[in-house]
């Protein structure tokens, strides 16, 4: 092969690595020859040139070593058999790769195939998603780093490429690529992808803001001239060694600030920084870049709100520098103040620090600066989702829709999770999906990188055992909710359902009573469970009512038997208590304490009412008034439960008697009503409550103690005379 064409490549080598890396880097050079022969860039060179000019990068701006020169040079040949070729030649050439370079070579250019085959969309609000992804496909710390150096190189050579290619790629260089650079502390590579991206992207702000550098730079070399003037006296006067640069801010820096400020290029007023350098052993650093400092605020005085100390406490990434913002002839200058090896990390990263010190890049300082590395990407904020084996670091995976849109779910996550990651009604319509093209049921646990397609079908339904599926709390929830408004439709059906039901069958059942024995039956819980099972059809209604027909027919006879020896007891004790009396009627007085009774609430009789007995099961015998609003019922329905029962003529004691009335709202009317029942018919009041009604009257209920029900219509009759009183009558309780 022409090994001319990579001169620079082999330059950088030689002038890096062992006389062993030089053979291997030339072997991997004629081997990627080989297998991209005939294959072309844009502008018609050859392809491998795009490997080598990435190699450079890694081994000039980044300062990787051997095997990732090597993966550099190799990682289109990989890419474009994956591609392809078959599964078994693909298997076969990575076979062959790894025989040649070595495992680390063979899993570096595997990590960057996978990345490069990455659909990424266009698409801010998921930039920080697709950033994530990128970096979990990142095996090994070095994938992400040569990677960067591949979007460089292409950023670089954008030009050559298609127009409809500079948009995408210049966003995904711009939002994700340069972040990803900034959280590794390559600033300079990240300023540098930004600035190319913006050229593309923002054309006519990018021509404006270089023009308007270049306008002003007489002036502001002038300016930083003048500035530095005392400050380079004191230095060499102290006798420390030192290098001064001006930096401008990037033009992508700059154009960000005047969108966010909403300024011109005259409003940004930081546009360059003045950086000192120092050059001391690493014992000195911190002592002289603290004394330098005070150098600079000797002669102009600092803003206290824009002091960074890096030093003290370096930032994750390696950075260390202390900066200030002093002022001078009416304008802030930001002044950077720091030592040879803090500015090789703060422009190249943290490879650098191993570079600078001069240590050869063997195995050992490699594994040491990985190793930095590694931390790092660890303890980055925002999740940086690095991955060092098959497993994703922080439990999350990064899913595609069909149409490429990015999703982030928990490891473990299953097809239905990504469904109901979508939407709440395709989660719930699932039936099933598919992943990279092949059939999945809803329990397929997803991958990162899986192209997911959602199946449907109008019938479908939440499930119970759905809930065993999913692992995300969205989905569970959904679920949950689905099925508790199911349960809530179901029991609200199977409700009307059965008191429908019910009352067409006539049985002499509340709705309680045959909830309760139904969910007895059934073996369920609650009555709701039951009315789910009416409503799902679980259960058929003539099912139920041949059950219910049993129960009560059981029922009846069981109450029948009970009734009456309630009956014959009762009688038995009526007849030894009152032994004289001429029928078997159930004779009342305050002297029969043999008998278990009690008087009704619902009609409270009194003495000289007509009554009957009742009997209860296990309660004893309860006296109601002929008229008592639930006698007909009770008559009906349990005619041998209800005995004959009358007042004995002698009986004594007192009854509470309620007595509601309607007067006119007049002065007086309560004492009226008082008088007339405690001074003229001497009775007790035991309560008395009234409250305005409409039309000018007020309405209330006098509750009075009586001897009987004679007094009460005496009483009423009294009251009646009482001048505005429209209407008195007893009511029940």
């Amino acid at each position: 092969m022409d090994y001319s064409r990579y001169e620079k490549l082999r330059a950088l080598v030689r002038g890096s690595f062992s006389s062993e890396t030089q053979r291997l880097v030339d072997e991997a050079l004629a081997y990627a020859d080989e297998r991209l022969a005939g294959m072309t860039r844009y502008d018609g060179s050859p392809l491998l040139e795009h490997g080598a000019g990435v190699a450079c990068i890694v081994i000039s701006e980044i300062g990787l070593g051997r095997n990732s020169t090597l993966s550099s040079i190799l990682h289109d040949v990989v890419r474009i058999a994956h591609k392809q070729q078959t599964q078994e030649e693909f298997l076969a050439l990575m076979s062959d790769l790894r025989a040649r370079f070595g495992e680390q070579v063979a899993g570096i250019t595997m990590g960057l195939c996978n990345i490069s085959e990455l659909k990424l969309k266009v698409a801010n609000e998921q930039a920080g998603n697709f950033r994530d992804l990128i970096v979990s496909y990142s095996e090994d710390p070095r994938v992400i780093l040569i990677k960067l150096a591949d979007r460089l190189e292409v950023m670089r050579s954008l030009d050559i490429f298609p127009r409809e290619k500079w948009r995408k790629k210049s966003w995904e260089s711009m939002n994700l690529y340069a972040q990803i650079a900034h959280k590794l502390g390559l600033y300079g590579l990240k300023s540098e992808l930004e600035d190319i991206a913006l050229k593309y992207l923002e054309p006519k702000d990018y021509e404006h803001i270089v023009a308007k550098l270049e306008e002003s730079a007489d002036e502001r070399r002038a300016f930083i001239a003048r500035f530095i003037v005392p400050i380079e006296e004191r230095l060499q006067k102290l006798g420390i060694r030192y290098h001064i640069k001006s930096r401008t801010k990037s033009i992508f820096s700059i154009w960000n600030k005047m969108q966010k400020q909403r300024v011109p290029f005259e409003g940004v007023y930081d546009i360059f920084a003045i950086r000192i350098i120092i050059d001391c052993p690493l014992e000195d650093e911190k002592r002289l870049c603290w004394t330098v400092y005070s150098i600079v605020t000797d002669f102009y005085t600092p803003n206290p709100n824009r002091m960074r100390d890096w030093i003290s406490i370096p930032k994750s990434n390696g950075y260390e520098s202390l900066h200030t913002t002093v002022s001078a002839e009416g304008r802030w200058v930001e002044v950077q103040i720091r030592t040879e090896r803090m500015d090789a990390v703060a422009e190249r990263g943290i490879a650098a620090h191993w570079r600078y010190k001069g240590v050869g890049q063997g195995a050992a300082t490699s594994e040491q600066w990985l190793s930095r590395l590694r931390e790092l990407m660890e303890d980055t904020p925002h999740a940086l989702a690095q991955r060092f084996d098959a497993k994703s670091a922080t439990g999350e995976i990064f899913v595609f829709t069909p149409n490429g849109d990015l999703r982030k779910l928990p490891e473990g996550a299953t097809l239905l999770d990504f469904a109901f990651d979508i939407h709440t009604n395709l989660g719930a319509t699932c039936s099933g999906g598919k992943v990279n093209n092949r059939a999945v049921s809803i329990r397929e646990v997803l991958h990162n990188g899986d192209i997911v397609e959602i199946l449907t079908q109008k019938n479908q339904t939440p499930k119970a055992d759905w809930l065993s599926v999913v692992v995300t709390s969205k989905a569970r929830n959904k679920i949950k909710s689905f099925l508790r408004e199911e349960q809530a439709k179901h029991a609200r059906m199977g409700r009307e359902e059965l008191e429908r039901k019910l009352k067409n069958w006539k049985f002499p059942l509340t709705m309680d009573e045959a909830v309760a024995y139904l969910a007895k039956y059934f073996k369920v819980r609650t009555g709701t469970e039951v009315y789910g099972l009416i409503a799902t059809q679980k259960v058929d209604l003539a099912s139920i009512k041949e059950i219910l027909t049993r129960h009560i027919s059981g029922a009846a006879e069981e109450e029948r038997r009970a009734a009456a020896a309630e009956v014959e007891r009762a009688k038995a004790a009526a007849r030894e208590a009152a032994p004289a009396r001429s029928s078997d009627a159930l004779i009342i007085d305050d002297d029969i304490s043999k008998i278990q009774y009690k008087l009704a609430r619902c009609c409270n009789p009194i003495k000289g009412d007509e009554v009957f007995g009742f009997v209860t099961i296990g309660s004893g015998i309860t006296i109601h008034r002929t008229d008592c609003p639930n006698a007909r019922r009770m008559r009906e329905r349990y005619p041998h439960r209800v005995i004959e029962a009358r007042w004995r003529s002698t009986a004594e004691g007192s009854f509470r008697a309620s007595i509601r009335i309607v007067a006119a709202d007049m002065t007086g009317m309560a004492n009226h009503i008082t008088e007339v029942i405690s001074r003229d018919l001497k009775l007790n009041i035991r309560s008395m409550n009234f409250s305005a009604a409409s039309g000018g009257c007020v309405e209330g209920v006098v509750s009075v103690e009586v001897p009987g029900a004679a007094v009460v219509d005496t009483l009423i009759h009294s009251i009646m005379r009482i001048k505005g009183v429209q209407r008195a009558y007893r009511i029940n309780n």
